[in-house]
C-alpha cells in the first residue's frame, strides 16, 4: 500500500505483516494434524490460492519447534517442478545432521540406511514439510510412503505433511492413487470455515494506530460488502488495500460501500481463473478430463458445442470443482 493512504488511515504497517489470525477451526485443524504428525503419517492439507496454507504450516513449525518433541524438518528448494524424492531426503539431512559439514551418499541402500540412523540418534519423531506438494511426482508421493515405512521399520518415527492445492487432494483420492491416498490423512483448509468480516476488522485493528478503529477506516457496510464478495485472506488483503488507495484518491474516510464495491475485481468470477485458484491450469485441465489443451481453450472461450460443455461441466462437478 502507498505510504500516503496508510498516514491517511492511520496505518502503521502493511496488512500483509499483520501476523497469524486464528480461528477456532484453525486451532482445532492445527490439533489434529499434530495428531497425526505424532502418530507418523503421510498428511495433505489442501486449500484454494491465498487460503492461508503457508501461514497456517509456518504457524505449526513454529508450535512444534517450541515444544520441542518433535524434529521439524522442511523442504526450501524454490523451484518446486524439480523437487523430487532425493531432494526431500536431502532436506532430511540437512535439518537432521548435528555436523558442520553434510555428506549424503549417492547410492540409495547406503543413504537411506544411513537416515535411519540420523534419526535414531536424534530419539525424537521427524516431520517434513512440503510445500506447493501439489506439482510432485506420482513416484515421489510413492517414494515418501515408502520412506516411512522404512523408518518406521526400524523403530523410529517420520511423518510427512503435505500442503497444496485442491488438485492435490484431488489426485490422492483418484482410484488409481489407492496405494498411497488410503493411507494418506487429509485436512481441507475450508473457507467456508473462515470468518470473513471478523479476519477485516482484526487485519484493520492490528495494522493500524491504538486510537483508531475499524469503523473509522472503513464503513461497516463496506466491510460488510468484501466479507461477502471475496473468499480468501489473499483475496481480502487484496481488494482492501485497493478500496483504501481509491478512498485516499476521493479523499474519503472512512472508504464508503461505492468504493469498496469498485474495487472488486471483475475476474474473480471467471471460470478459469476460479479452477486456477484450485490449482488446475489448461494443462492440468486437459490431463484431467483426458482431452486436447485446444478443447479446453475452446471451453474457457465458450466456443465449444453446448453438449461436449456439459459433458465436460459435469465431469469436473464431479470432482469437486467450481464451475459456472
Amino acid at each position: 500500500m502507498r505510504l500516503s493512504s496508510m498516514e491517511y488511515y492511520g496505518l502503521t504497517k502493511e496488512f500483509k505483516d499483520a501476523g497469524y489470525f486464528e480461528t477456532g477451526y484453525h486451532s482445532e485443524l492445527i490439533k489434529e494434524i499434530k495428531g497425526s504428525i505424532f502418530s507418523g503419517n503421510l498428511i495433505a492439507l489442501s486449500g484454494i490460492v491465498g487460503s492461508g496454507k503457508t501461514a497456517l504450516l509456518r504457524q505449526m513449525q513454529n508450535i512444534l519447534a517450541k515444544e520441542g518433541q518433535i524434529i521439524v524438518s522442511k523442504s526450501i528448494m524454490v523451484d518446486k517442478e524439480k523437487v523430487n524424492l532425493a531432494a526431500l531426503i536431502t532436506a532430511l539431512y540437512y535439518d537432521l545432521s548435528t555436523k558442520k559439514e553434510v555428506k549424503i551418499p549417492f547410492q540409495g541402500e547406503r543413504r537411506e540406511r544411513e537416515l535411519q540412523e540420523l534419526i535414531r540418534q536424534r530419539r525424537k519423531p521427524v516431520v517434513l514439510f512440503v510445500d506447493e506438494a501439489h506439482d510432485l511426482h506420482t513416484k515421489t508421493l510413492r517414494g515418501l510412503k515408502r520412506l516411512i515405512e522404512v523408518v518406521q521399520d526400524s523403530g523410529n518415527t517420520l511423518s510427512v505433511v503435505l500442503a497444496g492445492h485442491p488438485r492435490l487432494k484431488n489426485r490422492l483420492q483418484k482410484p488409481t492413487m489407492e496405494e498411497i491416498g488410503f493411507r494418506t490423512n487429509i485436512y481441507s483448509l475450508d473457507g467456508a470455515e473462515f470468518n470473513r468480516r471478523e479476519y477485516i476488522d482484526w487485519l484493520l485493528t492490528e495494522c493500524s494506530e491504538d486510537d483508531v478503529t475499524p469503523d473509522q477506516i472503513l464503513d461497516p457496510a463496506a466491510g460488510d460488502l468484501l466479507a461477502e464478495k471475496l473468499r480468501t485472506p489473499l483475496q481480502i488483503i487484496q481488494h482492501l488495500t485497493a478500496a483504501l488507495e481509491a478512498g485516499h484518491d476521493s479523499d474519503e474516510r472512512p472508504v464508503s460501500e461505492e468504493i469498496a464495491d469498485a474495487s472488486i475485481s471483475d475476474s474473480l468470477s471467471d471460470w478459469e481463473v476460479s479452477l486456477t485458484r484450485h490449482g488446475y491450469d489448461t494443462r492440468n485441465l486437459a490431463n484431467l478430463l483426458e482431452t486436447k489443451l485446444a478443447e479446453v481453450r475452446s471451453l474457457f472461450k465458450g466456443d465449444l458445442e453446448p453438449a461436449r460443455t456439459q459433458e465436460l461441466r459435469d465431469r469436473l462437478l464431479v470432482v469437486g470443482l467450481p464451475v459456472k
